[in-house]
């Protein structure tokens, strides 16, 4: 059986986070891929990151039927944003967004509103990457410590994946307001010469690390 976590975000937004114990025969054999999910599959070469893909295709497999509805794929946009599949009878509406890191793999399915998912083990590696995608305020926030620095990636990570196109950076046009240390809820920005957003971060401090929801 997997090792799985379901959590409730909001009454319209669920997150599913899946230890990943399975092999790649044995997720592979839960799907039904389309011709394009079997290229973009053929694709990736190292088999860790084959078997992190098809878990986050699980995980969201068994979220959409445990709501009720009939999982059929996901289709990615010009921009590499995934989409489930829908048209036939019983298939989900909603937005998904996908997240995966060695031995885990997550999935985040929204029923009204564009989401984005990241999620992170905390390394000290982020003392010295996440700054040069900061602005000089919140690297002035983070103060060096490696919890907050990764909360910071996580968050623009999400934010980056919730507006799912590209032509944006992370130190300009993704913005995460200052919080306190353990703080559940975030407010970020998008901040673009043509497009301003305001939207809510919710980050769960749970293994392997942490898990942002952008929405």
């Amino acid at each position: 059986m997997p090792h799985l976590a379901t959590h409730a975000i909001t009454a319209e937004c669920t997150l599913i986070r899946w230890q990943i114990t399975e092999d790649e025969p044995t997720l592979a054999g839960q799907l039904s891929l389309t011709n394009e999910e079997r290229a973009d599959l053929a694709g990736i070469a190292h088999p860790g990151q084959r078997v992190e893909w098809l878990a986050c295709r699980v995980a969201l497999k068994t979220l959409v039927e445990a709501r009720g509805f009939v999982y059929a794929c996901i289709w990615k946009d010009e921009f590499g944003k995934p989409h489930l599949c829908e048209g036939a009878s019983r298939q989900p509406t909603g937005h998904i967004s996908l997240s995966h890191t060695p031995g885990w793999a997550t999935a985040v399915w929204h029923q009204t509103r564009p989401v984005g998912l990241d999620i992170e083990p905390i390394r000290d590696q982020f003392t010295r990457v996440v700054p040069r995608v900061l602005s000089p305020s919140e690297i002035a926030d983070a103060n060096g410590l490696p919890d907050r620095l990764a909360v910071y990636w996580c968050a623009k990570e999400a934010l980056y994946k919730l507006y799912g196109k590209r032509q944006l950076t992370f130190r300009e046009h993704l913005l995460v307001d200052p919080f306190p240390t353990g703080a559940t809820l975030l407010t970020g920005h998008v901040r673009l010469h043509d497009h301003q957003e305001t939207l809510q971060i919710h980050c769960l401090h749970v293994a392997p690390g942490l898990v942002a929801v952008a929405f």
